[in-house]
Formats: C-alpha cells, structure tokens, sequence
C-alpha cells in the first residue's frame, strides 16, 4: 500500500492525474472503473481543464464502480456527474463508455452490468480485470456502494448487487470486492477532515477497521494507492 498525501484537493488532483497519465501511455487501452461523490468531481475538473489534450482518450474505456437507480438526467446520478464534469469536455468515442442504466429494475441492472464486465474485460483469476479501480471513502468507511450494515455484499460470488443506502433506502447497484480485490491497480480518492479518524484506524489497522468495508481492500497485484488530503490524513500524521 501506498499513502499519497497532497497539501490540497488541487495537488492531489494533479498526482493522480500524472499517475493516470502514464497509465495510457503504457499500456493500448485502460479500462477504468469510476467513482462518484466530491473529490472525483474535482479529479474530473482538474482532468478536463489540465489533461483534455495530454491524454489519449480513445484508448480509454469508462466503466462505472456503483451507480445510483435513478435516471442518467438526475442530479444524483454518477453518470451525469462524470458527463457534466469530464466526458462533454474531453474527445472520448461513446463506445468506450459504459454507463449502469440506473432507471432499470436494479436487480436486472445487477446482473446486465455484471454481463457487460464478463464481455468487455480481460480475465485474470477468471474474474474479470479492470486496470484501475477508482474508489472514494465515506464518513462511515463505506466504499462503492457497500456500507457497513451491508459488507456481507463484499464476498459476494457476482459481479455486481444491489445495494441499499442505510439513511435513504436508495438502491444502488455496485461492483462487489471480488472485481475491486482484482484490479491491476486500485486507487482511493479522499478528502476532508470528517474522513480522517476512519482513514487512521483503516491505515493502522486500529480500532474497529474491520467493520468498513474500505478496509477490505487489498487487491492481489498489491498496487493499491490513497491518495489523500492533509485534512484526511491529520490523524494518521498525528499518531505517526
């Protein structure tokens, strides 16, 4: 594992934007796996402002890690976000992008979307591969759309489930840890002081770290990366 920790959201925004860079220009084509929430959207800023011209995009395929059940035009759908943030600002052929279809019936959506991943990516472990899985943390340690009261989803044998926000009862659909544990590369984008107790007892392995899901993520390449902010990693450079 590697910690990463930037002075600001803008630093961080810029190393993982480098790192992804390179990752295009090693390999024919990159298949991403993207995270909604805030820090994404500024990675999708800074992306579209600094990289629209330095990345080639075409060898770039865009898949989704959970998506909200609500219409790609929702103001809550990830899907509109990375649009209206990165895809409308960048050339990228449609055909590279590989939406979740939130206004279908969410467990037909679960096992279409875990089609798509068996059809359109490679197989390692006879799972199949994304090169990069792009994760955000919540307050409570959830990530994707697996929550504490629902880790039981991590193991599970699919490709992707439904899942259930704990608050709002929003279903979701999200790729489960099976696909996040066998990614080439997983990456995680947090951000902002309420995720810096969480980040601690994740990173030190203290406290109750073993009931978020965030702390399950291992993946077998072992190239796994935080990339953090100085509020996120207060706690972790405090007890160091």
């Amino acid at each position: 594992m590697q910690l990463i920790i930037s002075d600001s959201k803008e630093k961080l925004a810029d190393e993982f934007a480098y790192q992804f860079q390179e990752l295009t220009e090693s390999n024919d084509k990159i298949h991403v796996a993207l995270s909604g929430g805030s820090t994404p959207k500024v990675i999708f800023d800074y992306f579209a402002t600094h990289f629209a011209d330095k990345i080639d995009w075409s060898k770039v395929y865009l898949y989704w890690g959970d998506e909200r059940c609500v219409p790609p035009t929702d103001a809550e759908s990830n899907y509109k976000m990375t649009v209206d943030h990165l895809i409308s600002k960048i050339d990228i052929p449609a055909a590279n992008i590989f939406r979740v279809l939130g206004e279908n019936d969410p467990a037909e959506e679960a096992i279409r979307y875990g089609k798509v991943l068996d059809q359109e990516l490679r197989k390692a472990n006879e799972i199949p591969q994304f090169d990069l899985v792009m994760l955000g943390m919540g307050d409570d340690g959830h990530t994707a759309s697996i929550f504490p009261d629902s880790i039981q989803l991590w193991d599970s044998s699919h490709n992707c489930e439904v899942a259930t926000h704990p608050d709002s009862g929003q279903k979701r659909i999200t790729i489960t840890g099976k696909i996040i544990n066998n990614a080439k590369r997983v990456t995680f984008l947090v951000t902002g002081a309420s995720k810096a107790e969480k980040l601690r007892e994740i990173v030190k392995q203290e406290g109750n770290f073993r009931i978020y899901p965030a702390s399950l993520v291992n993946p077998a390449t072992a190239d796994l990366i935080w990339f953090v902010d100085q509020e996120a990693a207060k706690e972790v450079l405090s007890k160091s």
